[in-house]
């Protein structure tokens, strides 16, 4: 991708630098039950303090519908925020424009924090009105994007302010980036790339930009009986897209014409239900029963996949290949997850990993902080994976 600027391009010192992060973090009854966002954020808000700027953060929270609502606020973050932050002080405002937020940010010192209300308690956010655009860049000197996860949205808070202030990406935007790059515009090859999930229709967007890039497409998951039905193999009551069967007949024809190389499952663990996990048995391919379903990868499938992974440079991983939530059906996702962070700890592969499932399963594997980078970007990872422009990153480059 083109150049994009980062924090070392810009002079803070003395400004007021807005910056959009992702603060939509899990709370229960008004109190964060995950602060993962709010501690991945904090590099970037302590160089801006110790670069001596006035920091001023902009965020959404739930989907409030453009008016405002006290269950969606803001208010609840002070203190986890400012807790990340080694206990410095947080200002709030409670409003992202007008008075509230300008007699906020004018009070604030070199250095110091101010948080602003929910963006999105007004339609102008969502609907990247350029007047509401412009209330919120009236509020700054400098606009930094740390909120890649939000990058996908035309919002103004991501994209429309973008052409209104010098811009710059935050550094886990910039992490971000630079990793999806090496993984995908740049890799070391081998290539291979594992797509789990039920759905083939809902990644068809996904596999056909992998097939322009990769070496070696792993499909696992319920996504992984779509194409062995395509092939003629009986998959008992699998979960399936039997309607699908076409397509996935066309994709790996593409691949083949591509010399791009599709592995599938040769045996699998299947069971009569998916909570029947005492009564799961392992099958080859070919031989599962009608009365049951495929409910994960079998060991001859994990060998020979993590076998297929020791001979590659670069892995993009999106999607479990079994039922990992419901042991015993965790097996080979974890082992996979397993290989593959001990072959990043050997130097041995790039690894990048993303979507809310997968990021679920790396941590029930114990490996959430093996790979190269692990994306809790979500929509916006997924729709990098698909070949398509994310707003809020290309207002940064153009």
């Amino acid at each position: 991708m083109p150049r994009f600027p980062t924090l070392d391009d810009l002079s803070v010192s003395g400004k007021r630098v807005l910056l959009r992060l992702d603060l939509n973090v899990p709370m229960q009854d008004g109190v964060v039950t995950d602060a993962t966002r709010i501690e991945r954020s904090v590099p970037t808000i302590t160089e801006l303090m110790r670069k001596g700027a006035k920091v001023v953060i902009l965020s959404h929270f739930g989907r409030p519908k453009g008016k405002s609502d006290p269950s969606m606020s803001l208010r609840p973050l002070i203190a986890p925020l400012s807790k990340a932050l080694g206990g410095a002080p947080v200002a709030f405002a409670t409003d992202c424009i007008g008075a509230p937020a300008a007699d906020t940010v004018d009070r604030l010192k070199d250095g110091e924090v101010a948080l602003l209300e929910n963006v999105r308690f007004h339609a102008g956010e969502e609907k990247n009105d350029p007047a509401f655009a412009k209330a919120l860049a009236a509020l700054g000197d400098v606009y930094v994007n740390d909120a890649f996860s939000a990058a996908h949205r035309a919002h103004a808070s991501t994209e429309g302010i973008a052409h209104l202030l010098p811009s710059a990406a935050g550094r886990l935007m910039q992490a971000e980036l630079e990793a999806l790059s090496k993984a995908l515009e740049q890799p070391a090859r081998p290539l291979a790339a594992i797509v789990g999930g039920a759905k083939v229709s809902s990644k068809l967007d996904l596999l056909g930009n992998l097939l322009g890039k990769v070496d070696i497409l792993v499909i696992g998951g319920g996504m992984a009986n779509t194409f062995l039905f395509a092939n003629g193999v009986d998959i008992g009551k699998s979960l399936s897209e039997r309607d699908m069967a076409d397509t996935a007949r066309r994709i790996t024809a593409d691949a083949e014409a591509a010399g791009r190389r599709i592995v599938l499952p040769v045996d699998a663990v299947v069971a009569p239900a998916l909570t029947a996990g005492n009564a799961a048995r392992t099958v080859p391919i070919g031989r599962v029963p009608d009365d049951m379903m495929i409910l994960d990868i079998g060991p001859r499938s994990v060998e020979e996949t993590i076998e297929t992974l020791s001979g590659c440079r670069t892995l993009v991983w999106n999607g479990p290949v079994g039922a990992f939530e419901h042991p015993p059906f965790d097996v080979g996702t974890t082992a996979l997850a397993r290989a593959a962070a001990r072959l990043t700890r050997e130097g041995k592969i790039l690894s990048v990993a993303g979507g809310g499932d997968t990021v679920a399963a790396l941590a029930h594997a114990g490996v959430e902080n093996d790979f190269s980078y692990v994306s809790t970007a979500g929509g916006a990872f997924l729709e990098w994976l698909e070949g398509k422009e994310l707003p809020g990153v290309a207002a940064l480059v153009g």
